[in-house]
């Protein structure tokens, strides 16, 4: 499958922003069963500075500086990604838990995406005890890591609500497993914690998933949303499990990001110096090939302070 990609991000400020300057993840990466096949990052003003550099897990981050006055900043991402993915493994097949858990934390190789870098406690993934107590239901001794983790994430499906204004983007995680709600990041930072509180490499990957609007209604501009998963190590390599969703990474998932947790993968980060609100509006797009680009939204924009 072919997809256009459109990811739209527009800050409205209440009084004029002097100085900006941001580091932006938001274009899709070769590799886990998709190639990129071509990829543009358009920044309004026109930055003084702009910059790429890669970081520790091989993601290109672009770094730009703006200082001059200005009222609005736009950062558009467009991109055209071909998603080719090999079938799932059974659900219960691959080694046991126990075996993958001993052979990560014994593992010698300190590449990008070695396990090892996956297994310890980070910012917005901490041990808890309560979560590690309830992914354990999940891993009976001997079973495969991979069907422990497909039953993790069908039991986050059942037991968590997808509440949109349960949660913000800063809720801690232990806040959000108590109230059983919250929204993908939050279900991934979840499952992560859990399979990592049982020694098991979790990372937390950020991109896109493809909708289907209702029967009968249009596709709207700009209604699409980013979205997170989580990449499990299994003792042969890494396999997306999409505890929003309750299914596998597949055709219809496409990878931007790849880290320990949000912090690592944020899309949009950085500093501005102004005071006053600001309104905030992101718009995204998954089109598949043969398929026009949708009219407008006409989606509110968000005020924050």
């Amino acid at each position: 499958m072919i997809y256009t990609l459109r990811h739209l991000t527009t800050y409205r400020y209440g009084k004029p922003v002097r100085y900006a300057r941001c580091a932006l993840r938001l274009q899709p990466r070769d590799g886990e069963g998709q190639s990129v096949l071509s990829s543009e990052l358009t920044i309004s003003p026109t930055p003084r500075t702009r910059t790429v550099r890669r970081d520790y897990f091989g993601l290109d981050v672009v770094t730009f500086l703006i200082d001059s006055p200005h009222s609005e900043l736009r950062v558009e991402a467009l991109s055209r990604v071909e998603v080719k993915r090999p079938p799932l493994p059974e659900p219960e097949s691959g080694m046991p838990w126990e075996n993958v858990r001993d052979t990560a934390i014994s593992g010698r190789s300190m590449a990008p995406d070695a396990p090892v870098h996956f297994v310890f406690p980070s910012v917005r993934v901490p041990l808890d005890p309560d979560v590690t107590d309830y992914a354990r239901a999940s891993f009976t001794p001997g079973r495969s890591a991979y069907g422990g983790a497909v039953d993790l994430m069908r039991r986050i499906r059942t037991d968590f609500t997808f509440d949109a204004k349960a949660t913000t983007v800063h809720t801690p995680l232990a806040e959000a497993f108590a109230l059983r709600a919250g929204v993908c990041q939050d279900f991934a930072h979840i499952m992560i914690a859990g399979l990592r509180g049982l020694g098991l490499p979790a990372a937390y990957v950020s991109g896109y998933i493809r909708t289907i609007p209702p029967a009968g209604r249009p596709r709207l501009r700009g209604a699409d949303a980013s979205h997170a998963w989580v990449s499990v190590w299994c003792g042969d390599g890494w396999i997306g499990l999409d505890p929003t969703n309750n299914i596998g990474a597949c055709d219809d998932h496409i990878v931007v990001a790849r880290g320990r947790d949000y912090t690592d993968v944020s899309p949009i980060d950085g500093i501005v110096s102004s005071s006053g609100p600001q309104k905030l509006k992101v718009e995204v797009d998954v089109i598949p090939d043969g398929e026009a680009m949708p009219e407008a939204a006409g989606e509110p924009e968000a005020e924050t302070a």
